[in-house]
Parts: structure tokens; sequence; C-alpha cells
């Protein structure tokens, strides 16, 4: 079978006779249909973003847009005389995207040409195939989950937050303060599930292991109490970051084993990776057990690395580490011998009490 093409995750838009019908420095009514218009909102609902590349004159483009009712749709336009590939490749960069992931739109033969000649790897669509684009399976992404529902407004919350961060001359920590975090760490259930497995698919850079966890072997894990599937989500003034972390614990009378967390790279500069793991070693701490993560080094995982010897994570032999299933392992074992952690001091937490949950007898306790 054909491999799946992977999914588009920004269309970029050309305006005139693409989007809208007309040419707007020709005629100022050009016109949306209500074809279109469904395309619009029916990538949106999917999670997918998109901007626009148009020659054209800014000023009057994004006021038309505004009187149809769909500049909301739009992150990042790019509308001026230069070369479309250079807006498509700024639109990937400030969205921190791979342009493999990203489509263009334009009915004029010679700028679709233009942009795959300097883009080779985004993929273009003419004018014509534009009511189709959602039918396509790279359009179609197999679970569409809440956070994909409202994922252009968390990156447009996301532009609010940084455009502020740049202009606040304070420190590092009350600028975060000011944003008035709340992370709360959760239990997943089944309609969590999703976003748990979402988030091990798009998570890279912060992945302890690299390894994508399946929705089955998830459900599997939900049902086993020794077991402990946990979503981190995270909000602030500008509104919820969505899902960004996710921990699966195997606990055991004297140990407890992470074989996975994965936290989403948009997160990093609140500190939000540092903030699980000192909560999940009081945790630990308190329930009298030792942490055994595991990690395996990929290309690109090494601030996870770092997170776990920031940390206190270390290569060292232990007891403890006997007692974990070792078919088939491959990956690293880093150990820590827990110890009381202080509350984060920029943002509140809210989290189950996994002590008390799994307390050990005091016979066992280390």
């Amino acid at each position: 079978m054909p491999d799946q093409p992977s999914l588009v995750k920004c269309l970029v838009w050309d305006l005139d006779n693409t989007l809208w019908r007309g040419t707007l420095l020709e005629d100022h009514e050009v016109r949306l249909s209500d074809a279109i218009r469904e395309v619009v909102t029916t990538l949106d609902s999917r999670g997918i973003l998109q901007s626009v590349s148009s020659k054209n004159d800014q000023d009057l483009a994004l006021a038309r847009l505004e009187q149809l009712g769909i500049a909301e749709y739009f992150v990042l336009p790019k509308i001026g005389w230069g070369r479309k590939s250079d807006a498509v490749r700024e639109i990937a960069e400030q969205l921190r995207f791979k342009q493999n992931t990203m489509a263009f739109v334009d009915d004029q033969p010679a700028e679709r040409a233009e942009v795959l000649y300097h883009l080779p790897d985004v993929r273009c669509y003419r004018a014509d195939d534009v009511l189709g684009l959602p039918g396509r399976p790279e359009f179609s992404p197999a679970t569409v989950t809440t956070d994909s529902r409202r994922r252009r407004q968390m990156y447009q919350a996301g532009f609010r937050r940084e455009a502020e961060q740049q202009a606040f001359t304070g420190p590092d920590e009350d600028f975060l303060r000011s944003l008035e975090l709340t992370m709360e760490i959760g239990r997943a259930g089944t309609e969590e599930l999703s976003r748990v497995e979402e988030l091990t698919l798009r998570t890279s850079q912060m992945n302890a292991t690299g390894v994508h966890y399946s929705d089955q072997t998830l459900r599997g894990y939900l049902g086993d109490a020794h077991h402990e599937v946990l979503v981190t989500t995270l909000r602030d003034r500008f509104g919820p970051h969505g899902a960004v972390g996710v921990l699966l614990l195997r606990t055991h009378p004297t140990v407890w084993h992470l074989k996975l967390l994965a936290t989403s790279c948009r997160v990093v500069s609140f500190g939000a990776g540092t903030v699980i793991l000192n909560w999940l070693t009081d945790q630990a701490a308190r329930a009298g057990v030792h942490l055994v993560a595991d990690f395996r080094r990929t290309d690109r995982n090494r601030m996870m690395e770092i997170a776990y010897r920031f940390a206190g994570y270390e290569e060292q032999s232990c007891s403890c580490v006997d007692t974990l299933d070792t078919a088939g392992n491959t990956v690293q074992r880093l150990h820590l011998v827990p110890g009381p952690r202080d509350a984060p001091t920029t943002m509140r937490l809210s989290a189950p009490d996994l002590a008390a949950d799994h307390a050990v007898a005091s016979g066992t306790r280390h």
C-alpha cells in the first residue's frame, strides 16, 4: 500500500480569483462564494491553519477580508508585491512548521511554479482544486480533538503573548507571573486519549523516548491499576494553551517507572517541563519510592535529556531497577532518589495526590 501523505498543517491562499471571485484592485466588490467559505471553516475546524500570500494592496485586502467576515481565519497574512515563495517561507518559519507540512493554492500557474521552484517540499494546488481539498487525505486528520478545533485561536493568542513579552522590560520570572499561568495535571479519560495520542505524534523535541503510543494501547492502560496516564493542560490570561504534556507512569511498591514524558515545545519557555518533573519528584518523595525514567536519545530530543539531567536523574545502578520489566528494553534507565520539591512560583498548579493514592506500607519505604 502507498504511504499516507503527511498532513498539511497550514494552507496558504492567494486571494484574487482563488479565495474570492474577481481582482480587488479592479473591483472592490469581489465576491466570496458560500462553497469557498465552507472550505475555509471546514479546514479550520480540523485544526489546519490558514494564511494568505497575495500580490495586492495590503490595507484594501485586509479590509475586504474583514468585510467578508473571514479575516479571523487567516494567521500571519503576507500581502504585498514580493515573491510568494518568500511569503510562504516566512509563514512556515514563524509557525515553526516544516515546509512539507505547508500547502499553497493559486489560480496562476506561474505563481505555483515559482513557489514550487524555491520550496519544492510545499504542496501546490490550482484554484480549481479548492472545493475538493477537504476530501483529500492530506487535509483529513484521523482524529479531531478539542485542541485541534481551537488550534487557530491558540496560535493567535500565542502571537499576542509573544508581542507582549517583547515589550516587557522586567525579569523573565516577572513576565511569567504576569501571565497568570494555571497548570492542571489530571488523569486521562476516554475523551482525553486522542489528545494524548496527538501529543506523542506531534512532539519530537520534548519527547523522552520518541515512542508513539496508539489509542488502543493507551485505552489498555486506563484499566490498569498499576498505570497512570496523565495529561497536562495550561492556560493563561490570553487563553488556553491546550494539552501540553503527557506522562505514562507505572507504579511499583518501591519504584515509580516514568515510561513516557512528552511536552509541547510551545511551553518550554514557561518552564512547564520543570514544573511537571518537580511535581512528580515531590509526589514520589512523599510516597517513599524511587523514580526511574526511560530515555532514548533521538536526533531531536536533546532538550529533554537536559531537563532530566537538570532534575537530578542519573545513570546509576540501583536494586529498584531490577523490579522493572527488561524485555525488549532499548532505552536508558535514568534513576533518581526523590526529595521534597517546592511548589512553582510562576504558576498555579492543580494536580492529583498520587502519593496518597499509591501509598506504600511504611516497611517497604526506602
